[in-house]
């Protein structure tokens, strides 16, 4: 499974990258929502979208997995923030996390995203 990874706190890019790798997945890291939609506009594999709320750029993580979800319907994405002031959008196929969270359950929470049909 290859997971496509947004997150600006380059540390903590770092360190879930490092776990998910450790948990056998793949993973395509972006600092923002720019560049990960450059990633999919380009056609890299994607099976599941990772983003963080708040990003630097033109666009916020709830914009970007709308964005995404357009070009590829049923994408399943986990969202994370440590604060936000807008209400959560999430829909079908979505999780939401506030930070800090686990690798683990992270972890957790793609396996079991993985396994529901689209």
């Amino acid at each position: 499974m290859h997971i496509l990874m947004v997150e600006d706190e380059a540390l903590l890019l770092e360190v879930i990258t490092a776990d998910l790798e450790d948990a056998g997945f793949a993973v395509t890291q972006a600092p923002n929502a720019e560049t990960a939609l450059e990633f999919l506009k380009e056609g890299v594999a994607v099976d599941l979208l990772f983003t963080d709320i708040r990003l630097p750029g033109e666009m916020d993580g709830w914009q970007l997995a709308e964005v995404a979800r357009t070009m590829r319907p049923g994408l399943p994405i986990i969202y994370a923030t440590g604060f936000t002031q807008t209400p959560p959008r999430i829909g079908a196929g979505s999780l939401f996390f506030t930070k800090p969270y686990r690798a683990s359950a992270i972890v957790k929470a793609i396996n079991e995203l993985a396994a529901r049909p689209l």
